[in-house]
């Protein structure tokens, strides 16, 4: 199966120097403009990938690395995130997957795979429902869907608040900039060692491309951003499955054995056709980083 017709050929590319054969490139969708890195074999079947908070399309680098033989790879930072625009509207899950729609139809993708993590799996649930006909299976890694899966009520007890703890925090307004500001590494410390198995796996060079990111002008709003529209996403997601139903292209639930669904596939069964689902051992929250070549043949298996 060929998953687009052709391949984009951008006007400006500056190679990405520790991923052989794969480029960064810019591009305006309804007056946002997307960075994304593309590349891989360009022959091959093509593979979108969505990253969640507080990253960007460079946690899923070790992963694209692993499948660029196989697939042409795009991984976008969604608007707010990374080095794309952050506006000050347009952060419901609906409006975020229009914009990476947008950006497809820009690369000539007609039908591609999906893979998402942590808020990005957010964004690929109405991206599904809206654009199944371009999506020909779909990954989702550690994360409940607002609207479907996500618990109105998160655990506050201290064994499984450490996991949930951040979701209020970010829906208040104008407090976490306060407080993150001029203190992004203590956050980022906090929030990526402490979700991951082993906080060795975030070394200094991912630690700095974070705290850039999250440094930059408007950073910390935007990535709070789709937090606070939790309960507008979670109700287009309802009126989506009231008026489209079960989703139903195949569906791979990915779960970690230290991450912060215990099983992803059970709950979404509820709600699309055809689940399977997996558990990647010796993990926490932050599959793509954490456990990339399990991952990487996971998702090979399930795309093939």
């Amino acid at each position: 199966m060929s998953a687009s017709i052709m391949k984009p050929a951008p006007g400006w590319a500056q190679p990405f120097a520790q991923l052989d054969g794969f480029s960064h490139h810019y591009a305006t969708v309804d007056g946002v403009r997307l960075h994304y890195v593309s590349g891989g074999n360009v022959e091959g079947d093509t593979l979108l990938l969505l990253a969640g908070f507080p990253q960007s399309w460079f946690a899923w680098r070790h992963v694209m690395a692993l499948l660029g033989d196989r697939y042409f790879i795009v991984a976008p930072d969604l608007p707010g995130q990374g080095d794309s625009d952050k506006p000050i509207n347009g952060y419901d899950t609906t409006s975020l997957a229009e914009k990476v729609q947008g950006l497809m139809q820009q690369l000539n993708h007609e039908r591609y795979y999906l893979a998402a993590h942590d808020v990005g799996a957010w964004v690929a649930w109405p991206y599904a429902s809206l654009f199944g006909a371009q999506v020909i299976k779909m990954a989702l890694l550690d994360a409940g869907i607002p609207g479907v899966t996500l618990p109105e009520a998160l655990p506050a007890t201290p064994d499984k608040a450490w996991k949930t703890w951040h979701f209020a925090f970010h829906l208040l307004p104008d407090l976490p900039e306060a407080l993150i500001e001029g203190r992004e590494e203590i956050y980022l410390e906090w929030f990526l060692k402490r979700k991951a198995a082993s906080p060795m796996v975030f070394g200094e060079e991912d630690m700095a491309e974070y705290k850039r990111l999250l440094q930059q002008t408007g950073a910390i709003r935007a990535g709070m951003a789709a937090y606070r529209e939790v309960t507008v996403s979670a109700t287009q997601n309802r009126h989506l499955l009231r008026d489209k139903g079960k989703l139903a292209l195949p569906l791979l639930a990915v779960s970690a054995d230290q991450g912060s669904i215990p099983d992803m596939a059970l709950p979404l069964g509820e709600f699309a056709a055809n689940v399977s689902g997996i558990k990647i051992e010796h993990c926490g929250h932050f599959i793509p980083d954490e456990q990339p070549q399990a991952l990487a043949e996971a998702l090979r298996d399930f795309f093939r």
